[in-house]
């Protein structure tokens, strides 16, 4: 026997075939797609990462990271392969002035926690902070604070990375900068997130949150336009709430949170002026309990055993000019109307000169919508949701919609070429370079 060979049955001993550790693996949050791994190798450093595709690659077994399991189709799993559990790389810290070392396996609400008793935090941090640092950096990661921040991923200084070549290697900006750009809302495609150096900044010690009520869809977004454009809160966000007539009319709520510290409360005459609202609640919390509010829903969701059924969830990305168009369109569909009884609708402004990341794809135009349709489906009745979606995605892709690919989605390789277009060849060679043997990234389906 070669060394080699020895090599490769000390790896292999290493993988935990456990059938109960291989149906864990084998789903995710989504609920909607079920592919059993070979097995799942908790790494406890980036040379357990890099022995795993060093390992993988020649031989073309399929490798996918999990975290917080948070995918919706499939995206993270690793069917016939091998699933890397990075629960043992969950450091985070230290925190060193402005900046934060966090290792991929870690939580948001992990990142959180170190860094407020410093006064900081995140620019950005999505609304669900139980979600994995290395996911949300792969899918660009959008939030309340997107309109000033950019993506969660736009915070990244530098990281750490293992590619599907084996390579381990520290990107930047300045260093290997193919490659950061690469990974960096890049779906997992090229490398393995091992480390990444985070940007924060001061955090207040309080927020006031306006929610601000629209009957008129066409009021709310042209509010909503010129509260991204002006920049007057800290946090933006929206929602299409159902009314309570059996007509299926629809109302629009604006979240809109500015920051303090107690001392001075913020002037709401001016931060409310020249906006059309018919009504508006207003509440004062302390930050934490701010960023942390989707907890308690989980706690809920977790109890009644919801969190555990399917969520065909559906994330667009739609033009100014049509947006109104699509959001009246899918509201309307009698395919969505589970939305008003067990869905949430995100619809909230960002400005696309704050989305830096060059393989995030977004409508052209200085203000795109994010569209996000929320459902949860008992059990064995997910398929004709994820139907609805795939109609829902084409007809507004028609109208210059962009997928934001955290979807239970169906996608083609045709459909990646077409979401990626001009930066498809970018992707593709860094896929080529990094990822040679493309042992990375198959559960979404692009066909390399």
């Amino acid at each position: 026997m070669t060394s080699s060979d020895r090599v490769s049955e000390r790896f292999v001993e290493l993988l935990d075939t456990r059938p109960e550790i291989l149906r864990e693996a084998a789903a995710d949050f989504g609920h909607l797609v079920c592919a059993p791994p070979l097995g799942v190798l908790r790494p406890r450093s980036a040379a357990g990462v890099r022995d795993a595709l060093a390992y993988a690659g020649p031989r073309g077994i399929p490798v996918a990271a999990r975290a917080g399991g948070h995918s919706m189709y499939g995206q993270g799993q690793a069917r016939d392969g091998i699933v890397l559990d990075l629960g043992g790389l969950s450091a985070v810290g230290p925190v060193a002035g402005d900046r934060v070392e966090v290792q991929a396996g870690a939580l948001w609400r992990d990142v959180l926690a170190a860094t407020l008793p410093y006064g900081l935090a995140p620019p950005v941090l999505t609304d669900y902070l139980g979600a994995g640092v290395g996911g949300v950096l792969s899918v660009g990661g959008l939030g309340g604070a997107s309109h000033r921040h950019g993506l969660v991923a736009d915070s990244v200084l530098e990281l750490e990375v293992v590619t599907g070549a084996g390579e381990h290697l520290v990107c930047s900006p300045d260093r290997h900068d193919g490659l950061f750009h690469a990974v960096l809302a890049g779906l997992g495609q090229v490398a393995v997130v091992v480390r990444a150096t985070l940007r924060l900044v001061p955090a207040p010690a309080l927020v006031r949150r306006h929610c601000l009520y629209y009957p008129d869809l066409d009021a709310y977004l042209a509010d909503q336009r010129l509260l991204a454009t002006d920049g007057r809160f800290a946090y933006l966000e929206g929602q299409a709430r159902p009314t309570e007539d059996t007509d299926g009319d629809w109302t629009y709520m604006v979240e809109a949170v500015a920051a303090h510290e107690g001392t001075t409360a913020p002037d709401d005459r001016a931060l409310l002026d020249g906006l059309s609202f018919a009504a508006s609640e207003t509440e004062d919390l302390g930050y934490a309990e701010f960023a942390n509010r989707v907890a308690t829903d989980e706690e809920v969701l977790r109890a009644t055993g919801e969190w555990f059924h399917p969520h065909p969830w559906l994330n667009l990305l739609l033009p100014e000019d049509t947006a109104a168009s699509v959001v009246t369109d899918v509201l309307a569909d009698p395919a969505f109307r589970d939305l008003r009884e067990n869905g949430l609708v995100l619809l909230y402004p960002l400005l696309t000169r704050a989305l830096r990341a060059p393989l995030f794809r977004r409508p052209p135009g200085e203000v795109v919508h994010l569209l996000a349709l929320l459902r949860t489906a008992a059990p064995g009745t997910a398929d004709p949701m994820v139907a609805a979606n795939r109609r829902a995605y084409e007809n507004a892709r028609a109208k210059g919609a962009v997928a934001y690919p955290a979807n239970a989605l169906p996608m083609s390789p045709g459909d990646w070429r077409e979401h990626y277009g001009s930066r498809w060849s970018d992707l593709a060679g860094a896929k080529g370079r990094h990822d040679p043997h493309s042992v990375l990234g198959r559960g979404h389906g692009m066909g390399w």
